[in-house]
């Protein structure tokens, strides 16, 4: 359910841009209020679960993530959906913090734990490549609520199969909750991001926006500090202390934000520009998440002959030259740059999370595979941000002034493609058509320009890894029990 909910929503955004009318950062935060709850409060969950029963947390997750759901498909207004997102983050923060513990709390031998992490990471594969074509068919026959609404029914079967089979566990030693921190990484990220939305739209780019932004980068800093000064820190800052750990986290970073803010523009390039049916627009999203898992079997291996500092840095090539041709190109029809994006993305977040496994201690292995998923996480929400900001500024410099439209209408078609065709479809004759011409190749070259400036990024990025990143302990490679499906489940997508 939860792989699946990565890329279900992105074929329903054009829809769901259409009928509540979003602005482009409030669209945004459609997308980011999911991710960037699952990166604030993972670690936070984690240590709930240790105190209170990992049973009972991912009961609990799976209830929220359900009622969520369901709140979602009845929104009505940007903004609840954005809060029944940021809530379906929380719950599925809670789902992923509990799963890893319980699995390997009930498969004790190592043989057994590693089958189990492989079903669950498989699932995951399985759910976030069904989950464009699935939300295209729901979008097509229903209606965008459709892809919130068959959360509901899992949840409740998983809650009811939970409750009669799953052995409850806590850990008696386990560290006080550290409430500040938590409500500083909270409110430090949201400020940081909501600035950083806004910075495509000047209209609202207001005094109170900065401030929110720097208040927002100076919470982080205090964060940051505080994490360094106490005995049990939230999030171990001494592990990015070694160079391999610090290096690895910024390529996936930086790569999974690529991927996931790539599908972000995809689903509105291809319905919005190119015409594609939801259904049509699912399927062209399948070669990608396909390809992501595909790359992560296969990233091992490559490892075993070049190592990984070579593979994560072919990987990020790869992805650099697949963004490259869809910046030329465009992404209608071209599944051989989808494909690549994919198979880039997957080898480049395997084996950037094998050698953070590498670099960290041994005792220190459940902290480090904490970070991957808040890195996993994290990546998603600064991607999906920063690339809808690029396309975004890049939308409104190109979108040709149209004769015939008020200023409030210039205002408000220069604000995302989503409402300049909503406006050219109430517009007839030539004023309409020219508006809508004039967004669809606005848009198509704010796409061109993002992707090729995000290349741009990753390949300055892949020649850091190339001289910086250097091989990992052997001892170290094999993943403890907390770390093992952080570095699979990075192939989801």
């Amino acid at each position: 359910m939860g792989g699946m909910d990565l890329t279900i929503l992105n074929v329903a955004l054009p829809t769901v841009g259409r009928e509540l009318l979003p602005s482009g950062s409030e669209l945004l935060w459609i997308v980011d209020g999911y991710a960037l709850t699952v990166a604030a409060t993972l670690v936070v969950c984690s240590t709930v679960g240790d105190r209170l029963g990992r049973k009972r947390v991912l009961l609990t997750g799976l209830a929220t993530f359900g009622l969520a759901s369901a709140a979602g498909a009845l929104s009505s207004a940007p903004g609840q959906l954005i809060a029944a997102r940021a809530v379906q983050g929380l719950g599925y923060s809670m789902m992923l913090s509990s799963t890893v513990v319980i699995i390997r709390v009930v498969f004790p031998v190592a043989r057994e734990r590693s089958l189990a992490y492989g079903l669950w990471v498989a699932s995951s594969s399985t759910g976030a490549a069904l989950g464009p074509v699935l939300g295209g068919v729901l979008v097509e026959k229903f209606s965008w609520g459709a892809v919130f609404l068959v959360n509901v029914p899992i949840a409740v079967i998983a809650v009811l199969f939970g409750a009669a089979l799953v052995p409850e566990s806590r850990n008696p030693e386990a560290p006080r909750w550290d409430v500040p921190s938590a409500v500083l990484s909270i409110l430090g990220l949201a400020g940081a991001v909501y600035a950083l939305q806004h910075i495509g739209q000047p209209e609202r780019l207001s005094p109170a926006t900065v401030a929110s932004g720097v208040l927002g980068v100076a919470l982080l800093i205090i964060f940051t500090l505080r994490q360094r000064r106490i005995p049990n820190p939230l999030l171990d800052i001494r592990l990015f202390t070694d160079r391999r750990f610090s290096v690895s986290t910024v390529a996936i970073l930086c790569c999974y934000g690529a991927y996931t803010g790539l599908l972000f523009l995809l689903t509105q390039q291809l319905q919005l520009v190119d015409g594609y049916s939801p259904a049509k627009a699912g399927l062209s999203l399948v070669p990608i998440a396909v390809a992501s898992a595909v790359g992560g079997v296969l990233a091992p291996k490559l490892a075993s002959v070049v190592g990984n500092r070579w593979g994560v840095t072919a990987g990020m090539a790869v992805l650099a030259l697949a963004l490259i041709a869809l910046s030329a190109a465009g992404a209608a029809g071209n599944y051989a740059s989808l494909v690549a994006v994919g198979l880039g993305s997957g080898i480049v977040m395997t084996l950037g999370a094998d050698s953070m496994m590498s670099a960290a201690p041994p005792e220190r292995a459940a902290e480090a595979g904490a970070v991957q998923e808040v890195g996993f996480s994290l990546g998603a929400g600064l991607g999906v941000a920063a690339m809808g900001v690029i396309a975004t500024v890049a939308y409104r410099g190109d979108l040709a002034p149209v004769e015939g439209l008020t200023s409030a209408q210039s205002d408000a078609a220069a604000g995302s493609l989503n409402t300049a065709v909503e406006l050219a479809g109430k517009l007839s004759g030539p004023v309409g058509n020219a508006l809508r011409t004039g967004a669809r190749e606005a848009f198509r070259h704010g796409f061109s320009v993002t992707t090729a400036t995000v290349a741009a990024v990753v390949l300055a990025l892949a020649a850091v890894v190339a001289v910086l990143l250097r091989a990992g302990r052997p001892e170290a490679v094999a993943p403890a029990a907390d770390d093992r499906p952080a570095a699979q489940r990075s192939t989801a997508g």
